[in-house]
């Protein structure tokens, strides 16, 4: 069996994921699980070195060579696109082929919170989408760039290792760079980033101390900076953040931090009731004047969990469980499901259950407010047609940002939809 035969059944079962391995069937991930290609045969450890190799360009079977390891994005015409890691592991090559929508998704079809789409239209400041492997990140951040390039016109700077989505020029300009391929590192393309009039600039990942210290920098300077971080919610990515600093530096960076974060977006994908597919649960901390006392005041940061919860009603934020009783009370999941996701499961149920909880003030008007409208399952039609846009001022680079009128977005392509997450 070919290996673009694997990935189209793959495609066909919803797999999010493509495993490969010496002496094992292939494997996908299908709603979280491992499942084995049905009367798959056990593949030779020389057949999955072909099928890798194959993926590569020159440059990097090279690197392979050098690394035993190697990430890469490999499309196939009339099929789809993946993010590909190639490894070795026993003396034989291994793969992972992660799925990749070849449309990109908006924020409401991917059943987030609007107060999202809010945070992308910011001016300058520093946006973080944060979770575990495999829990959406690329594709929330994907969603935030692409309603940022269809309602606004500016130049979009993206630096990723590989380039995931192909973002399509709409009102915006937006050149992606790949680690490797048109830069040696994200620090390095960062800083020339700074050099190259950008407006909002896409890091891939804030990996080490040289990229987070230049993300900071550009938030700073007036640009609106994405990125993405392996963190579990709000208060770990702050302490991640100042914790890539020498301890004399921290304090200083904690108040570079509290005056250019915008916001931070935490989520993990939860099983959906219909068994159709998963949906992200999210935690928002948006960055008020008491959560940037509280980033600033390190004895005060493991406080940020009660900021957001309070902050609900007035500024949209939401904790974890606020996100799974949203989905809960709409459907979506279900209440087993909920419970086992939820970070506080004892006062998640006796909440359900409509018996105050030992923290029932983080409640506080939850209840009497209107739920978002990303909570609704998607509509199964097309969305009409939106009229032509009409002209957008540019981006201010500097100083308070003005009111901005709404701006219609740019129609939707048609492409080819594979698979969401």
């Amino acid at each position: 069996m070919e290996l673009n035969e694997i990935l189209q059944v793959a495609l066909r079962a919803n797999a999010s994921d493509i495993h490969l391995k010496a002496g094992l069937p292939p494997m996908f991930r299908v709603d979280g699980h491992l499942v084995p290609l049905k009367d798959g045969r056990r593949l030779p450890p020389e057949e999955v070195a072909r099928m890798a190799f194959g993926t590569m360009s020159d440059f990097q079977k090279e690197k392979f060579k050098q690394t035993n390891e190697v990430d890469l994005a490999y499309g196939v015409p009339g099929l789809g696109r993946f993010r590909v890691n190639i490894f070795q592991q026993r003396g034989t090559v291994g793969g992972v082929f992660r799925v990749i929508p070849f449309k990109i998704q908006t924020i409401e079809q991917l059943m987030l919170p609007k107060v999202i789409e809010k945070l992308a239209g910011e001016q300058r400041g520093l946006i973080l989408v944060t979770g575990t492997t495999g829990s959406g990140k690329s594709t929330t951040l994907a969603a935030m760039v692409d309603h940022v390039n269809a309602t606004e016109t500016c130049h979009i700077m993206t630096i990723e290792d590989p380039i995931e989505f192909l973002i399509r020029d709409k009102r915006s300009i937006v050149n992606q760079r790949e680690v490797g391929v048109d830069t040696m590192s994200f620090g390095q393309a960062l800083k020339s980033a700074l050099r190259q009039d950008p407006d909002v600039i896409l890091v891939g990942e804030m990996r080490d101390l040289e990229t987070i210290e230049t993300a900071l920098t550009a938030a700073e300077t007036g640009h609106l900076v994405m990125s993405t971080l392996h963190t579990l919610d709000a208060t770990e990515t702050i302490n991640r953040i100042i914790s890539a600093f020498p301890p004399y530096q921290q304090k200083q960076v904690r108040l570079q931090l509290g005056s250019v974060l915008r916001g931070v977006v935490s989520q993990r994908l939860v099983p959906r009731a219909d068994g159709k597919g998963r949906v992200p649960a999210t935690e928002v901390l948006l960055a008020t004047g008491r959560v940037r006392e509280l980033i600033e005041d390190k004895d005060r940061t493991k406080e940020i969990p009660d900021a957001i919860a309070q902050g609900n009603v007035s500024y949209g934020m939401q904790t974890f469980d606020q996100s799974l009783m949203w989905l809960l009370k709409s459907g979506v999941i279900t209440y087993e499901e909920a419970l086992r996701q939820a970070t506080n499961a004892d006062d998640f149920a006796l909440r359900v259950s409509g018996i105050s909880g030992t923290s029932d003030s983080k409640w506080d008007g939850f209840d009497a407010a209107p739920a978002p409208p990303a909570a609704a399952a998607p509509a199964p039609t097309p969305a009409p047609a939106r009229p032509p846009p009409a002209p957008a001022a540019a981006r201010p680079p500097s100083g308070p940002p003005p009111a901005k009128a709404a701006v219609a977005a740019a129609p939707a392509e048609d492409d080819f939809q594979i698979e969401r997450f």
